[in-house]
C-alpha cells in the first residue's frame, strides 16, 4: 500500500495536532530514546510548528489515518538549546535548516515514507534559502543491554542522503525514560549536509 505524504498547515495541521502528539509518544518510547512522554508536554512542544511561518510539519496517512509525520524549522529557531555546540565550528546558524524529527509506526516502515520526509523538508529548506540542513540523534552506547537484537541503525539510511555526523557537535536533552522515575540527561549528535543549490 502506498501511503500519502502531504504536507499539513493551517486547519488540517491543527486537526492533527494530537495524532502527531500520540505519534510521537508512541515511537519515541521504542530504542533507542525509551521516551516516556505525556499528551500536555507534546502539545506544548508542537504549538511553535503552528506559529512560525518558516516551520514545515509533513503528514504520511493510511487513508485517513495519520501514521507518521516529520518536522522542520530554521536552526536558528532554536539558538537557545543549540548556539553552545555549534560554537566552535564557525557555522552560521542562520543558514541551517533542522529537521527536528521522523516518526512513523513500525508496521508502516520500509515503504519509501523516510525518503519522502527528507525531501519535503529539504525542498522547503532550499525554497526559504537554506544552505544546509541538520538533524540531531541520539547517543547510545551499542553494548546497551535494553538494545533490542533486531535493532537497525539508521546511520546507512542518513548517509545515503548525504548526511555525515559533525565531530563533537552535540546537544544535551534530559527527559524520562520508560521505566524511571526522574528525568535523565541524553547526548544528541549532529548530522549535517549541504544543500545544492541552496
Amino acid at each position: 500500500m502506498t501511503l500519502a505524504v502531504r504536507r499539513l498547515t493551517g486547519q488540517a495541521l491543527a486537526a492533527a495536532l494530537e495524532d502527531i502528539a500520540r505519534l510521537r509518544i508512541t515511537v519515541f518510547r521504542d530504542w533507542p530514546y525509551l521516551y516516556d512522554g505525556d499528551l500536555a508536554y507534546e502539545r506544548t512542544y508542537m504549538q511553535p510548528y503552528v506559529e512560525s511561518a518558516q516551520a514545515i510539519v509533513v503528514g504520511a496517512f493510511d487513508g485517513d489515518r495519520l501514521v507518521g509525520a516529520c518536522t522542520g524549522t530554521p536552526l536558528s529557531d532554536h539558538k537557545a538549546d543549540f548556539a553552545a555546540a555549534y560554537a566552535e565550528t564557525g557555522i552560521d546558524l542562520d543558514t541551517v535548516f533542522y529537521c527536528a524529527e521522523s516518526v512513523l509506526l513500525s508496521g508502516y516502515r520500509g515503504r519509501g515514507a523516510g525518503h519522502r520526509f527528507f525531501d519535503a523538508r529539504e525542498a522547503h529548506a532550499r525554497d526559504l534559502g537554506f544552505s544546509a540542513t541538520c538533524f540531531c540523534a541520539v547517543m547510545r552506547e551499542t553494548s546497551d543491554p535494553r538494545r533490542p537484537a533486531d535493532y537497525a541503525p539508521l546511520d546507512p539510511f542518513w548517509r545515503k542522503r548525504g548526511y555525515a555526523p559533525l565531530p563533537g557537535v552535540t546537544a544535551r536533552f534530559d527527559w524520562r525514560e520508560v521505566g524511571a522515575t526522574e528525568e535523565s540527561a541524553h547526548d544528541l549528535q549532529f548530522w549535517m549536509r549541504s544543500l545544492p543549490g541552496g
